[in-house]
């Protein structure tokens, strides 16, 4: 076994490690760890395998963006995990009828790719002439930029407008809601902040007359 296999079995008993303490974990703040270092491991294969541009995709968009806002988020709810657990055994048969179903159509998938060592698409030429053959991220970008450019574009839409909704939603003005504004905030004075009202000089408190103390019984 060389090294290359070696690495390749190590980055993938991390990965199912930490994939499965992520459906296991009792704290959601250690389950979102787990799957950050589930994605990278993944990510360490795809190197292996010559995939540099969906490697450099997941690590750039999950563990950069995409899992950071998870975790803030997760740490911000505090979710109540046994609210979460209730009914867990009830939905249990379902839930492990579906995942046996995709594990078997993943094998039945895996079985019968073939991996080639061709990339798809023409040759390229260097200055002196000779044939190289075109990188993945290479083949990518030349896929995407012909074959699948109008799919790109409709995509790249959707995220515009999705994008474009969610500024929407946050910016609008809504009665129920305190906001400050900032430019308000910035043109404050001293003066505005503060306001000196005159009062009256203190007055001593008027004499009240003592009460006359109680008078003695008479002596029987």
């Amino acid at each position: 076994m060389d090294v290359k296999t070696g690495f390749f079995y190590f980055f993938s008993l991390v990965l199912l490690f930490a994939a499965f303490r992520v459906i296991t974990a009792r704290n959601p703040v250690h389950a979102v760890l787990y799957l950050m270092l589930a994605f990278s491991q993944a990510a360490a294969v795809w190197l292996l395998l010559k995939a540099e541009f969906l490697a450099i995709t997941l690590v750039l968009v999950y563990l950069g963006a995409v899992m950071v806002l998870f975790l803030f988020v997760v740490m911000m709810l505090d979710i109540n995990m046994d609210t979460v657990r209730r009914g867990f055994w009830k939905h249990f048969p379902l839930a492990a009828t579906v995942g046996v179903l995709i594990a078997l159509e993943m094998a039945a998938v895996l079985m019968g790719v073939r991996w080639k060592e061709e990339v798809r698409g023409t040759a390229l030429l260097n200055a002196a002439g000779q044939t190289i053959q075109p990188s993945n991220t290479m083949a990518v970008g030349k896929l995407l930029y012909t074959e699948y450019l109008y799919p790109l574009q409709i995509a790249a839409t959707i995220l515009l407008v999705a994008m474009i909704a969610a500024i929407a939603l946050t910016l609008r003005q809504r009665k129920d809601s305190k906001h400050i504004n900032p430019a308000l905030q910035v043109r404050v004075k001293a003066r505005d902040r503060v306001t000196l009202v005159k009062v009256a000089a203190t007055q001593a408190a008027p004499d009240v007359a003592a009460p006359p103390p109680p008078a003695e019984e008479k002596k029987s």
